[in-house]
């Protein structure tokens, strides 16, 4: 399997410096309807060459899945790390551009403001998508977890800034870090994740969108092996 290279005139410095600016123009305020009405989870699968990006949309009171879709693309970025965004948008938004509904807020499968340039993939994508996001993620990437609080949750901070909070959502289950997107505050991110938590430790949204990504991914797998047999 051919591996994914680094464009040979990408500058993974200049990248940084570009996402530093970028994180300037976040919005880490509340600009959410009163009542949100839906909501959506973002995941990205790879297969071979493949980035498989996965929306699902979901009612927001009942958790119910109202839509989903998927797109197929060849993978142009390798992975590395601090910038993994640069890797998943394209799948991403291409999946969110062929939606019918209007979430009101993505769940993201990353990290929002919580790294270390402040422009993780669901920091990113708010930005490209001019939407509310917030990052969901199963480790923290940098900064300092500190006391939790009587809430489940305790505030995250590196360079005297609070960058993100570790929420548990399921109790005797390591808890998951989350942080500001775009376009909504921490405290909203907090409690919107805890509200579509059900069975799981992680948000129905996104449970739902790897389950997509993850069948969709297996429908390539099996295309991709037919077609070399």
């Amino acid at each position: 399997m051919p591996k994914t290279k680094i464009p040979p005139n990408f500058s993974v410095k200049k990248a940084h410096n570009a996402q530093q600016l970028l994180s300037k123009k976040i919005l880490q305020k509340d600009t959410l309807p009163k009542k949100i009405r839906y909501i959506a989870g973002i995941d990205v699968a790879y297969s071979e060459q493949f980035s498989i990006g996965a929306v699902a949309v979901l009612d927001y009171k009942s958790l119910l899945l109202k839509e989903f879709k998927t797109t197929v693309c060849k993978t142009r970025f390798p992975y590395v790390p601090t910038l993994l965004s640069f890797r998943e948008i394209p799948p991403a938004v291409s999946a969110i551009k062929k939606l019918k509904l209007n979430p009101a807020v993505f769940l993201i499968d990353g990290q929002g403001v919580m790294h270390p340039y402040r422009l993780g993939f669901a920091a990113h994508l708010g930005l490209v998508i001019a939407q509310p996001t917030i990052g969901v993620a199963k480790s923290p990437l940098c900064g300092k977890v500190q006391a939790f609080t009587n809430d489940g949750w305790a505030p995250i901070i590196d360079k005297h800034e609070v960058i993100g909070a570790a929420v548990i959502t399921q109790n005797g289950r390591e808890p998951l870090y989350v942080s500001v997107g775009n376009m909504v505050s921490l405290r909203t991110a907090i409690s919107i994740v805890k509200h579509c938590t059900k069975t799981n430790r992680i948000p129905e949204p996104l449970l739902q969108a790897h389950r997509i990504a993850t069948e969709e991914k297996r429908k390539t797998q099996n295309t991709f092996s037919y077609k070399k047999s």
